[in-house]
């Protein structure tokens, strides 16, 4: 995997990209091949429920329900609690390097890894993960949004070019602005013992139809939801909640994922959040006779950031283009 060397000897010289150390642990498994499957596919590099918006709903004018004006008032408070706008603003690409333990709920071990991010504003993003031997990749050129794993060759996601959510676990908090400027305030909860705010935003029936076309299943909902600290203003936890029919069967499945997010450090005046944890939960019902039994799998994912650093020099829209097959299956279309 790759990660940044700056040029030391020149003070305008252009960083180096070069390979991360792997640890030996990373190639070695206790899962079988379906096991992994399964938990690198809702732990790797899942998107968050809808794409950017295309301008700011807080420019607009008119009168707002008190849900949707209490939720742009928690925003702003994130933003002034991250850095502010003018040390947000000033980003304008970043990387981050960290490490991953995952793990069925109930299973004897672990499987350890790491991961490289890369972002360029405004929706250019590369991933890379290696967790037991198995790579997966993934990234957007701002046009399309690819995936690439050991059992899948590289393919597009289906709707409009999504973020990663692992940004969203405060790694960017100007895309956790964006992504909540146009939420409603739900009420109150207790995180961590501390008190607060909850957002909520929906993935619009628009998009939720894009990403169904031509598959065998239909999207119902795709919901996310915000818990802001109502101390420090930072975001303490997010969840989002997937639920998918296939079609001809009426089975439905239904994802519930949960993250807590902690030990925030300032990195060049913005708040950075350094370790966490994510819980999913996938949970299939309905469909009649010996489908009709709920089966539901829980896993967990402890994750650390070990380096971030902002403005990569040299690091251009290139550095972001899909894997030359994908491209090449997009030309002969």
């Amino acid at each position: 995997m790759r990660t940044l060397c700056p040029d030391l000897r020149r003070r305008d010289g252009l960083d180096t990209v070069l390979e991360v150390p792997i640890p030996e642990e990373t190639f070695q498994s206790t899962l079988s091949p379906a096991q992994l499957h399964l938990l690198l596919g809702l732990l790797g590099a899942p998107l968050i429920p809808m794409p950017l918006p295309c301008c700011d709903p807080t420019l607009n004018g008119g009168d707002h329900p008190i849900g949707k004006s209490m939720a742009r008032y928690i925003v702003r408070q994130y933003v002034a609690a991250s850095g502010g706008d003018h040390a947000l603003d000033s980003i304008h690409s970043m990387y981050a390097v960290g490490k991953v333990d995952m793990e069925f709920i109930g299973g004897e071990s672990g499987e350890v890894g790491g991961f490289v991010v890369w972002q360029k504003r405004p929706n250019l993003w590369s991933f890379e993960l290696m967790v037991s031997g198995a790579k997966i990749s993934a990234g957007s050129d701002g046009k399309v949004v690819w995936h690439q794993t050991p059992w899948q060759d590289p393919h597009a996601s289906r709707g409009p070019p999504r973020p990663l959510r692992r940004l969203l676990q405060g790694l960017d908090p100007r895309l956790v602005a964006d992504v909540f400027s146009d939420s409603v305030c739900t009420g109150e909860k207790r995180v961590r013992n501390e008190d607060c705010f909850v957002l909520k935003v929906e993935a619009e029936a628009s998009t939720l139809r894009a990403r169904s076309s031509a598959a065998n299943y239909d999207i119902i909902r795709h919901t996310l939801w915000g818990c802001f600290s109502q101390k420090t203003g930072l975001l303490i936890q997010i969840e989002d909640s997937h639920l998918v029919r296939l079609k001809g069967n009426d089975v439905f499945w239904e994802t519930a994922t949960e993250s807590f997010i902690r030990d925030y450090r300032t990195i060049e005046g913005i708040n950075i959040p350094h370790r966490g944890r994510t819980d999913v939960s996938l949970l299939r019902f309905g469909g009649g006779g010996s489908w009709e039994c709920e089966v539901r799998t829980r896993m967990q994912e402890i994750w650390v950031i070990e380096e971030v650093g902002f403005n990569i020099k040299g690091l251009s829209p290139d550095s972001f283009l899909p894997p030359a097959e994908l491209k090449a299956e997009d030309d002969s279309d």
